[in-house]
């Protein structure tokens, strides 16, 4: 039975995640060549022996593949490794709370069919964790621009089409929600 990969496996998933994220993306090349600097910074800091020792627990558990080409090893992220490192950025997203407040509320709302009722508890428990207020059962709303943290869990939990998004100036029981975040 295999364990869940451990801080220095999650670390290398996300590096190997950057990468991948590198190559699809349309970054001018100097903000290409400054991604590829900070990642090859972080493998510097890993130790050889504990970094041998993780590539090879990520590859035994499917994670990773080994392939040469031309007389070049390459690292290549499988699909469960992909998921595995998105679902590890997925804790760490925080939504940046700017120096003055818009005075728009982000509502969310969902109608997630009872059969994905384990992820709509889980879509339910990360916008807690963000800090939302849930308004009623399926309406939670925020204070600040979160579309592209939103997008991404929404995304990751393959929620599109039951989830929306809505910018509004005005809740009736706006004081209450301005008190809880502290915006007077």
């Amino acid at each position: 039975m295999s364990r869940g990969p451990g801080n220095l496996q999650r670390k290398i998933l996300s590096l190997l995640l950057g990468g991948a994220a590198i190559a699809f993306s349309s970054f001018s090349p100097k903000r290409y060549f400054q991604t590829v600097h900070a990642l090859d910074k972080e493998f510097e800091k890993l130790s050889k022996k504990h970094l041998t020792e993780s590539i090879n627990a990520l590859y035994g558990n499917k994670m990773i593949s080994y392939r040469e080409q031309g007389g070049v090893a390459e690292i290549v992220l499988n699909d469960f490794g992909k998921t595995q490192a998105l679902s590890y950025e997925l804790e760490k997203i925080k939504i940046s709370k700017p120096a003055k407040w818009d005075k728009k509320w982000r509502i969310v709302i969902f109608d997630i069919p009872h059969a994905l009722k384990k992820k709509r508890d889980i879509l339910r428990f990360r916008l807690k964790h963000l800090g939302f207020v849930q308004l009623q059962r399926s309406v939670f709303v925020f204070p600040y621009e979160c579309l592209k943290e939103l997008t991404f869990i929404i995304e990751f939990y393959s929620l599109r089409k039951f989830v929306r998004y809505i910018v509004a100036e005005h809740i009736d029981s706006g004081l209450d929600l301005k008190k809880h975040f502290g915006l007077f």
